[in-house]
């Protein structure tokens, strides 16, 4: 019996229940609640159009939070307050469909990717808890600041001022209680809107693993502790449903074009590009919270 290969299938059937759970959960929630009977539910296409773009940078490592917040903001699609429980409700499921991809495909080592994904999973619920609970304006600064920071992130991977990595595929000792920590912390500020992806890569390169064992574990993370907040933010109603319906609808296909049939993209200009377009996000969330207060 190979330990590794056996621990790996029963992560990933534990992801897949956890995704059939989450969706018959929504659905239930959604069909109990009352909403007008002339209410629109369904996604546009311009809502299915954001999940795919999205969903599909976030396969190449992109990320997808920073791209969906900007896109809201440019349409003036959804409230400031419910961007957060939007982002994590709807892209929940295309980020199932990256860590089974991922997590089949790439070798890490079992204790390191456990030990990762469930300090994610710990830190979410608790977030959850708090950022459910914040007032819009509180919602609309921390969004423009974690706007602002995953602008620098960009920048920083743009001028090479990031760290390269090494070639390992796990951790040990103080490096893996390190790990686990600060995994503990980006689960939690994951339901306020600052994605995982980027201080993920980050974070493995700085203790010397290979930067590719770093996209089964933040998919990973993300793809057991979004249905846990996006549960939450289910339950709350503090989401845009039909968004959120976007994302996860024309985000999976999204995902599968990404990862199998994209060989090559110039991504360093598509991080120019997200850069400006983060910018502005970030500028036009800040000057919201800045009316708010003045009102």
């Amino acid at each position: 019996m190979d330990p590794i290969r056996d621990g790996t299938i029963l992560l990933l059937s534990a992801l897949t229940l956890l995704a059939l759970g989450y969706v018959g959960r929504w659905w239930m929630i959604e069909r109990a609640r009352r909403v007008p009977t002339d209410a629109p539910r369904r996604p546009d296409a311009r809502d299915l159009a954001t999940g795919f773009v999205a969903n599909f940078f976030d396969t190449l490592g992109i990320g997808s939070f920073a791209t969906t917040t900007a896109i809201f903001k440019l349409r003036g699609r959804v409230d400031d307050d419910r961007i957060p429980g939007t982002l994590n409700v709807g892209n929940a499921l295309p980020t199932v469909v990256q860590a089974l991809i991922f997590i089949a495909v790439v070798e890490v080592d079992l204790t390191t990717l456990l030990g990762m994904i469930g300090a994610a999973v710990v830190g979410a619920w608790l977030g959850v808890r708090v950022v459910a609970r914040l007032p819009r304006r509180a919602i609309q600064i921390g969004m423009g600041v974690a706007l602002l920071i995953a602008a620098g992130l960009f920048l920083a991977a743009n001028l090479d001022w990031l760290p390269g990595g090494g070639v390992a595929l796990g951790l040990e000792g103080g490096k893996l209680v390190f790990a686990i920590a600060v995994s503990l912390l980006l689960g939690a500020l994951m339901m306020l809107g600052i994605g995982l992806y980027a201080p993920c890569l980050i974070l493995v390169a700085l203790l010397g693993m290979n930067p590719i064992a770093a996209f089964p574990i933040m998919m990973g993370a993300c793809a057991f502790l979004m249905p846990v907040g996006g549960g939450a933010f289910v339950r709350s109603g503090r989401y845009d449903l039909r968004a959120a319906l976007g994302l996860a609808v024309g985000g999976i296909p999204g995902v599968l074009i990404a990862a199998f049939a994209v060989k090559s993209l110039p991504l360093e200009w598509l991080r120019w590009l997200v850069v400006v377009v983060v910018l502005y996000a970030a500028a036009q969330m800040l000057m919201s919270a800045r009316k708010a207060a003045r009102a």
